[in-house]
């Protein structure tokens, strides 16, 4: 396993409360002061199974989330950005292994300290319980894309992904960077490798999307895109019918 030295001592005194300024509460203002390490490409954050002593937001780079299942095979269960936490959701042992894509730095706060800042505000309380939502939600729709889509869409549904986490305007030709493997992305989407170069290849023959250099994607046709993952674009009007539901109604 991999011997961390983000681990900190278990007879640590407990930690004081804190007051956070008055101005608004954000997680990048939380993590603002930490301490920040750098990984290189191929290194280990943390392994699977590794007490989840410490949470971390990735200030650069990229890191991919994998287990490792009994019979030798990789899971992908996901990536992680610039700008997005790592481990918030992991009590006891981190559940996988976080490992750089590409050259990273992160910082990191340990958890006892992330449980005293705690005590010290429901805003930020609601803030972490928000960002473990989003995680759910996440996960939940991962598994209805494996689940359910064919190749074509599983792979239309992750560059819509990507381009959504990058905070764009998507109602134009928005640039993605995509520095994993193809391979990895074939693990993360439940086929091959060859499947995904062939429906890249489709897309990009279809204009979809256009290279830009070794690692980006420009996403050229975001609603086609959208259409060919099963999915419309809220923002924008869509000539498909759409099936008038009654709420839910509740017993008082």
């Amino acid at each position: 396993m991999y011997a961390s030295h983000l681990i900190l001592s278990a007879d640590r005194a407990a930690l004081p409360r804190f007051d956070f300024p008055s101005e608004t509460l954000t997680l990048e203002s939380l993590f603002a002061n930490q301490p920040t390490d750098k990984f290189a490409t191929g290194e280990a954050v943390f392994w699977e199974g590794d007490a989840a002593s410490q949470v971390f937001q990735v200030a650069e780079g990229c890191l991919r989330l994998c287990s490792i299942l009994p019979d030798g095979r990789r899971a992908i269960i996901g990536f992680v950005f610039a700008g997005e936490m790592l481990g918030l959701s992991c009590h006891g042992t981190y559940r996988y292994t976080a490992e750089v894509v590409a050259p990273a730095r992160l910082r990191r706060l340990s958890r006892a300290r992330l449980r005293a800042m705690e005590e010290g505000t429901e805003q930020l309380q609601s803030l972490l319980m928000a960002r473990v939502f989003e995680e759910m939600t996440a996960a939940q729709q991962h598994i209805i894309v494996l689940g359910q889509l064919g190749a074509e869409e599983r792979v239309a549904h992750f560059l819509i992904s990507a381009a959504r986490r990058t905070g764009a305007d998507q109602k134009k030709p928005v640039t993605i960077e995509l520095p994993m493997p193809r391979l990895d992305i074939a693990d993360y989407l439940g086929l091959t490798i060859e499947t995904v170069c062939r429906v890249l290849s489709k897309f990009k023959r279809d204009g979809l999307v256009a290279p830009r250099g070794r690692h980006a994607l420009v996403l050229r046709q975001l609603s086609n895109l959208q259409d060919r993952a099963g999915e419309i674009d809220n923002d924008a009007p869509s000539e498909r019918p759409v099936a008038v539901r009654s709420p839910a109604v509740w017993p008082a």
